[in-house]
């Protein structure tokens, strides 16, 4: 029985490390990288079934390119987010996607005192 218990334990043990080990943040080096990241993870931000539904009932007229650069610090939060060109006119969906980018947390880390300034390119249909 004593056995079992132990068994037990460190199996859930393993379990829970790997988890754990799983969701440890990269930090990223070099600006193509973070490039990398920072498009992908926008990618999955606009697709995901959160933006979808809040695009779909607020702002289902919208359609269009929008260029943007986002500035990323050091533990992933976004610092900076400013409007390049756009040929959306609805003021109010540029500024709820600034805010939705600005409360978005990358997940990656930087170096110590880096910072990177992305230019990225959304087109909604």
């Amino acid at each position: 029985m004593k056995t079992k218990k132990v068994l037990w334990g460190i199996a859930l043990l393993v379990l829970f490390s790997v988890n754990v080990q799983a969701q440890k943040k990269q930090t990223l080096t070099d600006e193509e990288q973070v490039q990398e990241a920072v498009t992908k993870e926008i990618d999955e931000l606009f697709t995901s079934k959160d933006f979808l539904k809040i695009k779909a009932k607020k702002y289902a007229d919208v359609k269009g390119t929008m260029v943007f650069d986002v500035g990323v610090v050091q533990n992933g939060k976004v610092s900076t987010f400013f409007k390049v060109d756009s040929d959306i006119k609805n003021i109010d969906f540029i500024n709820w996607m600034s805010d939705y980018i600005l409360k978005h947390k990358f997940f990656f880390k930087l170096q110590k005192q880096q910072r990177y300034k992305i230019r990225y390119t959304a087109t909604f249909e």
